[in-house]
C-alpha cells in the first residue's frame, strides 16, 4: 500500500480504487478493439429492393398482339405474364394480379392501351402511355365463360363472345356493361336444332360496321344486324370452326376448319361455300384425300399491286412429313410451307394500315412459337427470317448455371464482343431493320458494365452485355468440343453429361473456371487463334474407414494433408503399376479428345480436370471451385472432399477427403465400412455399402505436403479412393446438411465441400514477431467448418516453373451451424480485401509455351526430390506482407454469420440470420462506397447486414423459394445488383439499392410516342356509287344508356390501380384548372371594377361638358364689361 501511496504522489494523482482495477484490466492481455473505431456509412433507407427488368423469352406463351401505329408488340403468357415489346432495348414485362392465363389481348391502336383477356373469364384495360403500364380497369364474368373478344377500330365498344354462345358488349372507357347483347337462340333460331357452341370469332365487316360476324365452334356462322337486330344471314359448315378473316372489300370470308380446309363464303345465303380447299391435304388410294390437322388460324391479306395473301398455321397431313409445325403463305398459285422448330402459339400478320377496308399490304409475320419468337419477311423471296436482336434464345439450350458480374472491367466487353462478332449467324433476310421498332430508348445510360454468364445443359456459355436494362449476347464458348461424343447406353443415365453446373470468372486476369458434375474446366482468354493439343489431369477424391484391419501395417493415425505421385505408392492409393483389374476400373464420365485441334479466338482450354469413377461407381458432383491467377491454383470440392491443382505445372498438388482435411481434429465419428482385406487395390470384394479406404500421405515431411510436377498423362494418374456419391441429379447439393452442433459422436459419411477462398491472411495465433499473413485456401464445408491450408508459393518466374508449391495443414479450423455459404475479408479500416489477381495481358503462342513447358518436365521432378526434407516449411518471402493491424475474416452459414478478428482469432461479431429456414445464397459485396453481406433466405428474405458488425439494415419479404431453379441461379453482384432464373426461359435482374430504385423510371424505355393515325382509305366515285361506300354505325345509340341495363350480376367492375393513378393526375390537373379559372376570376372582377370607375369618369366628364356649354350660352352674348 506504500508503494502505491508513493507512486500516486510522484504521479501526482489522487489514488482511488477505480484506478487499481482499470490497473488490473490493461494488465490482461485483451485484442485491440480496432473493429468500434470502424465508421459504418451503409443505412437502412440506403436499401430498397425491386424488380427492374426482365430478359429472355416469356415462358409458356399464349397469345400475340400488334399495334400497326405505334409499332409495339405484346405477348401473353399461362402465368399471366405480358411483355410488351418495342425497337431494341425497349422491353417492359407486366403481370396480373392472378397467375391466370392471357388468352387474348387486344391493342387499342394508337391510343396507348390494351385489353387481355384472362382464362378466369376477366378482362383488364392496360395503360402503357407511361413507362410502367398499370392496369386502369377490371371487368370479371362470374355467370359465363369468355371465349373471345374483338374490338373494331376506333370503337370504344368491345365485343364479348361467351362459352354459351352469347354475345355481350362492354364500354371500354367506363367498362360498364351495354344492355344491348345478342343471345345464340335468337342468332340461329331455327337454322339448327341443337346449341351451336361457344363463340370462336367475332368481328365486323370492314365496309359495314353495322354488320357483325359471329361464328360459332359447330361451324355455324350468323352474319348479325346490329342495327335491326335479327341475323341477316346464316351460314353452316359441316366442319368445326376454328377461325375467319374477311376480304378487305367486306363482300366475302375465309375460314379455317378442323379437318385442315378452307372455306370461302359470300354475303349472299348459300347451302355451300363458293371455294372449299384442302391446301396440304394428298389423295389416297381410294381417291379421297388424307385425314390433316386443323388450322388454328387463317388471315386474308390483300395486296394493292398482287395477289392476295392467304396465311395459315397447320393443315399438314398426319404422316411423317406432317408433324412439324408450320406456317403457309399462298400467293395466287404459289404455296411456300415454311417449317418451324417449336409448336406454333400464335401469329399475327403485319401491314401497313390499320384501316380493315383498305389494301393490307403486309410486310412481316410475327410467329409466336412455344419455345422462340420468329418473325418472316414476306417482301423477299423464299420468305427469309429476320434475325431477333431481342434475347430469345437465353434457352436455346437449357441454362443449368448462371453468373452475374457488376461494375466489372471496362475493356472486358469489348474484348468478348471482338471475339463473338466472328461467331454471327446466317441466312437471315438481307433486308435492314427489325419491323417492331415502336418506343424510345431510355434517356440515362448506364455507367457501368455488367455481364453475365450463362451455363447450358450442352455444355454451352454465353456471354451477355447486361449493362443497364439492356441485354445482348456477346460471345459464345463450346465446352463440349473439349470431350469426345458420350456412348449411348442403356445403363447411361444422364442424358447432359457436359452440363456446365458451376462457373466462375476471374474479371481482371479473365480466367474462367468451369466445372461439370465430375470434370472441371480452366480456360483462358486469348485475341489469338491457337492449335492447342489440351493437357487433362485424372483423379479421385476419396476418405474411407476400417473397422478391422489384420495388418499392423494399416495401424497408424488419422492421416494429415497429402497426395499421391506417379513414381510412389501410399497405403491404400492406387499407383500407375498397379494390377490390371484397378486399371480396368479407371474410368471417368468424360474423356477429353487427345490430338491437336484449332481453337479460334476467345476462351481457349488450358487444363481439365475428370474425376474417375472407382469400383463401379460415379463421383460425387462437383460443388465448389475457384481459381486464382496469382497463385496459379485451381482449387474444386465435391460431395466428398477437396482437389488442388498447379495449372502452371498441371499436376495435382492434393485430393484428399473432407475428414483428412481435419487431421488429428475432426470432430465427427466418422461411419466404418467394411473391411477391404489386405490388398487394398484389388478392386474386388468390396462390400455392397462400402466405401473406399482412406486416402495417401505420400512425401509427408512434418505435416507438409510437396507437390509432383509432372505433366498429367493419359496412363499415368493418382487414384484415391472416393465415397459413394448420392443424390447425383440434384447437381450442386442442395439438400439440408446436418448442423455442425451435432454430437461428435454421432457417425457422419459425407462432408461436401461448399465453400472456398484463395486469400493472403493470418493462418494462426502468433506473436508480434510473426504477425504476418500468407497465400492460404480457406475451405468451408456442408457441416459447417472452416479449414485453412497454407500455401507455400515458389518465388515468380522460372523457379515458379521449376519448383514444387508446398500445402500444409495451418491447424485453424472454425465452426458454424449449418453449411459454409460464403468467405471474405476487410482490413483493419473495414475495407473489402479484392483477391489477389493478375491483370489479363496476351500471353505468348501457346505452342511455343508448351515446347518450354516441356523442356522443364525432368528437372521438375529432380528439383522435387532435391528438398530438403528436415527444413520445416517456412512463408514464401514473395508473396508475404508485414502487416502489423489485423484482418476481419467474415464467414456466413445457412444459419448465422460470424466476423473473426485475425491472427487472435477471436469472434468479434455475430449474428444469427434465421432459426426456421436456410440462408440459400450468400455474398459480400460493395455498394455505395462501402461493404455488406447480402443474404437470400429461403423464406423469401432478402437481408442485408452491415460490416463488420453485422447490424441487419434490410429484411425484405421478395421471393419465397418455391423452385429449385432459383436456389441454383440466384446471385448478389456489387453496386445493388442482382438476378436469379424466374423460368426455364428468362432472368429476372433485380436490385437491393435505392438509389437504383429511384432512377430505374429513367433508365427504362419510352413504350408510346405520340403520333397521327393514317387517315382513312379514299373510296373512288364509281366505288361509292355502286357499292354505296362503307356505312357508319351510332354505336353510342345502339349500345348506350338507350339499350336499358345489363344483367345483375353477370360481370363485377373492378377499378384498378391505373384508375387510382390517373384520377390522381386528372386531380391535379383539375386542381390546376380550377386555380387557373380562379386568377381568371379575380382578374376579370378586377377588370370589372375598372369598368365601373371608367364608366363613372365618364360620366362625370359629360356633366362637366354639359354645365360648362350652359355657363357658355349664358354669357355668350353680354360684353366683357357686363359680368
Amino acid at each position: 500500500m506504500t508503494i502505491i501511496t508513493n507512486m500516486s504522489t510522484v504521479k501526482g494523482k489522487r489514488f482511488t480504487l477505480k484506478g487499481v482495477l482499470d490497473g488490473l484490466r490493461s494488465s490482461v492481455s485483451t485484442p485491440p478493439k480496432a473493429e468500434m473505431e470502424i465508421e459504418e456509412s451503409l443505412r437502412s433507407e440506403h436499401f430498397q429492393v425491386c424488380k427492374t427488368v426482365r430478359h429472355g423469352f416469356p415462358f409458356q406463351p399464349t397469345a400475340v398482339a400488334f399495334d400497326p401505329v405505334q409499332h409495339i408488340l405484346a405477348i401473353g403468357t399461362k402465368s399471366g405474364s405480358l411483355r410488351i415489346l418495342g425497337r431494341p432495348g425497349v422491353d417492359c414485362h407486366c403481370v396480373h394480379d392472378s397467375d391466370a392465363a392471357i388468352m387474348q389481348i387486344l391493342f387499342l391502336v394508337n391510343e396507348g392501351a390494351l385489353v387481355t383477356v384472362c382464362s378466369d373469364d376477366s378482362l383488364h384495360l392496360w395503360n402503357y402511355r407511361q413507362k410502367r403500364p398499370e392496369i386502369v380497369h377490371s371487368l370479371k364474368f362470374q355467370r359465363e365463360r369468355i371465349t373471345f373478344c374483338h374490338r373494331p377500330f376506333q370503337s370504344k365498344w368491345l365485343y364479348i363472345g361467351t362459352e354459351r354462345g352469347n354475345v355481350h358488349i362492354v364500354n371500354i372507357e367506363s367498362f360498364i356493361l351495354s344492355g344491348y347483347v345478342i343471345n345464340w337462340n335468337k342468332a340461329i333460331e331455327l337454322s339448327r336444332k341443337t346449341h351451336p357452341g361457344p363463340v370462336v370469332h367475332l368481328s365486323d365487316n370492314p365496309i359495314d360496321a353495322s354488320k357483325l360476324l359471329i361464328g360459332f365452334e359447330s361451324g355455324t356462322i350468323v352474319l348479325w344486324d346490329l342495327k335491326n337486330k335479327i341475323a341477316e344471314t346464316r351460314y353452316s359448315s359441316p366442319e368445326a370452326l376454328r377461325s375467319i378473316a374477311w376480304h378487305h372489300e367486306g363482300k366475302q370470308f375465309m375460314c379455317s376448319h378442323s379437318d385442315g380446309s378452307l372455306t370461302t363464303w359470300g354475303l349472299k345465303p348459300t347451302p355451300k361455300p363458293m371455294n372449299s380447299m384442302f391446301p396440304h391435304a394428298k389423295i389416297g388410294k381410294d381417291g379421297k384425300p388424307d385425314p390433316c390437322k386443323p388450322i388454328t388460324k387463317v388471315a386474308w391479306k390483300s395486296i394493292r399491286n398482287g395477289e392476295p395473301l392467304v396465311i395459315f398455321s397447320g393443315g399438314m397431313s398426319y404422316d411423317r412429313a406432317g408433324r412439324t409445325p408450320s406456317i403457309t403463305v399462298m400467293n395466287g398459285r404459289s404455296t411456300t410451307v415454311l417449317e418451324m422448330e417449336h409448336n406454333v402459339v400464335d401469329f399475327v400478320v403485319l401491314c401497313e394500315t390499320p384501316w380493315s377496308n383498305d389494301f393490307q399490304d403486309p410486310y412481316a409475320i410475327v410467329v409466336l412459337l412455344q419455345n422462340d419468337l420468329v418473325v418472316v419477311d414476306l417482301t423477299s423471296p423464299g420468305y427469309p427470317c429476320f434475325e431477333n436482336p431481342y434475347p430469345m434464345d437465353l434457352h436455346e439450350s437449357p441454362v443449368t448455371a448462371c453468373q452475374y458480374y457488376a461494375d466489372c472491367p471496362p475493356d472486358l466487353i469489348p474484348a468478348f464482343y471482338s471475339v463473338g462478332s466472328k461467331q454471327k449467324k446466317t441466312g437471315f433476310t438481307e433486308k435492314q431493320g427489325w419491323p417492331v421498332q415502336g418506343g424510345e430508348w431510355p434517356t440515362l445510360a448506364c455507367s457501368y458494365p455488367e455481364i453475365i454468364i450463362t451455363g447450358h445443359a450442352d455444355g454451352s456459355l454465353k456471354f451477355w452485355d447486361a449493362s443497364a436494362v439492356t441485354l445482348q449476347v456477346l460471345y459464345k464458348l463450346k465446352t463440349a468440343k473439349i470431350f469426345e461424343k458420350p456412348k449411348k447406353t442403356p445403363e447411361s443415365q444422364d442424358d447432359d453429361p457436359f452440363a456446365i453446373q458451376m462457373i466462375y470468372m476471374c474479371s481482371e486476369s479473365r480466367l474462367l473456371c468451369v466445372a461439370g458434375a465430375s470434370h472441371c474446366m480452366l480456360f483462358k482468354f486469348s485475341k489469338q487463334e491457337a492449335n492447342l493439343d489440351i493437357p487433362f489431369l485424372e483423379t479421385s477424391i476419396v476418405y474411407e474407414i476400417y473397422d478391422d484391419l489384420d495388418s499392423p501395417e494399416y495401424d497408424y493415425p488419422k492421416p494429415s494433408l497429402g497426395l499421391v505421385t506417379q513414381t510412389s505408392g501410399s497405403m491404400g492409393s492406387y499407383s500407375s503399376n498397379t494390377s490390371d483389374s484397378a486399371k480396368s476400373d479407371h474410368t471417368t464420365s468424360v474423356k477429353v479428345k487427345t490430338g491437336s485441334r484449332k481453337w479460334s479466338a476467345g476462351y481457349q482450354p488450358d487444363l481439365v480436370c475428370v474425376l474417375t469413377w472407382v469400383d463401379g461407381e460415379p463421383p460425387g458432383n462437383i460443388t465448389s471451385i475457384l481459381v486464382n491467377s496469382t497463385y496459379g491454383l485451381m482449387a474444386f470440392g465435391n460431395e466428398s472432399g477437396l482437389a488442388i491443382i498447379d495449372f502452371m505445372q498441371r499436376t495435382c498438388l492434393l485430393n484428399l477427403g473432407t475428414p483428412d482435411l481435419y487431421g488429428s481434429m475432426d470432430p465427427y465419428q466418422r461411419a466404418p465400412r467394411s473391411p477391404r482385406g489386405k490388398k487394398p487395390q484389388n478392386a474386388e470384394g468390396v462390400g455392397q455399402n462400402s466405401e473406399e479406404s482412406k486416402s495417401p500421405t505420400t512425401d509427408q515431411i512434418n505435416g507438409v505436403c510437396m507437390s509432383p510436377t509432372s505433366l498429367k498423362q493419359k496412363k499415368q494418374h493418382p487414384e484415391l479412393k472416393r465415397t459413394k456419391s448420392q443424390d447425383k441429379s440434384d447437381g450442386v447439393s442442395f439438400s439440408r446438411s446436418r448442423s455442425s452442433s451435432m454430437s461428435s459422436l454421432e457417425n457422419v459419411s459425407k462432408e461436401a465441400i461448399q465453400s472456398l477462398m484463395f486469400a493472403d491472411s493470418y493462418t494462426r495465433k502468433t506473436g508480434r514477431e510473426d504477425n504476418f499473413t500468407c497465400p492460404c485456401l480457406w475451405v468451408g464445408t456442408s457441416l459447417g467448418s472452416v479449414i485453412v491450408i497454407v500455401l507455400n508459393l515458389p518465388p515468380t518466374g522460372e523457379q515458379r516453373l521449376s519448383q514444387p508449391v508446398i500445402v500444409s495443414p495451418s491447424g485453424t479450423i472454425f465452426r458454424l451451424k449449418g453449411a459454409i455459404l460464403a468467405m471474405s475479408f476487410l482490413d483493419c479500416n473495414g475495407v473489402l480485401i479484392p483477391s489477389v489477381s493478375e491483370t489479363w495481358k496476351e500471353s505468348p503462342q501457346r505452342e511455343n509455351r508448351e515446347s518450354n513447358e516441356k523442356a522443364l518436365k525432368n528437372s521438375n521432378i529432380g528439383n522435387q526430390r532435391q528438398m530438403s526434407l528436415s527444413n520445416k516449411p517456412r512463408i514464401s518471402p514473395t508473396s508475404s506482407t508485414e502487416m502489423s493491424d489485423r484482418q476481419f475474416v467474415i464467414i456466413c452459414s445457412e444459419k448465422q454469420g460470424r466476423v473473426m478478428s485475425l491472427p487472435s482469432q477471436t469472434c468479434a461479431y455475430k449474428v444469427k440470420i434465421t432459426e426456421t429456414s436456410f440462408v440459400v445464397r450468400a455474398e459480400v459485396v460493395a455498394i455505395r462506397d462501402s461493404v455488406c453481406l447480402m443474404c437470400y433466405v429461403a423464406n423469401g428474405h432478402i437481408m442485408a447486414f452491415s460490416l463488420p458488425s453485422l447490424k441487419p439494415i434490410l429484411d425484405v419479404d421478395f421471393l419465397p423459394l418455391t423452385d429449385y431453379r432459383v436456389a441454383r441461379t440466384f446471385c448478389f453482384s456489387n453496386s445493388g445488383h442482382a438476378l436469379y432464373l424466374c423460368s426455364p426461359t428468362e432472368v429476372q435482374k433485380i436490385t437491393y439499392s435505392a438509389d437504383i430504385s429511384e432512377t430505374l423510371n429513367d433508365m427504362l424505355g419510352d413504350l408510346f410516342l405520340a403520333c397521327e393515325t393514317p387517315d382513312a382509305p379514299k373510296q373512288g366515285f364509281f366505288k361509292n356509287l355502286f357499292s354505296g361506300g362503307p356505312s357508319t354505325l351510332d354505336r353510342e345509340e345502339l349500345f348506350g344508356e338507350n339499350s336499358g341495363k345489363a344483367s345483375k350480376g353477370l360481370a363485377k367492375h373492378v377499378p384498378g390501380s391505373g384508375l387510382q393513378h390517373l384520377q390522381a393526375q386528372s386531380g391535379a390537373i383539375g386542381g390546376e384548372i380550377a386555380r387557373a379559372r380562379n386568377a381568371l376570376v379575380e382578374r376579370g372582377e378586377k377588370i370589372g371594377e375598372l369598368d365601373d370607375k371608367s364608366a363613372q369618369m365618364l360620366s362625370q366628364a359629360e356633366s362637366f361638358a354639359q354645365a360648362a356649354h350652359q355657363i357658355m350660352s349664358r354669357y355668350k352674348d353680354k360684353k366683357w364689361y357686363q359680368f
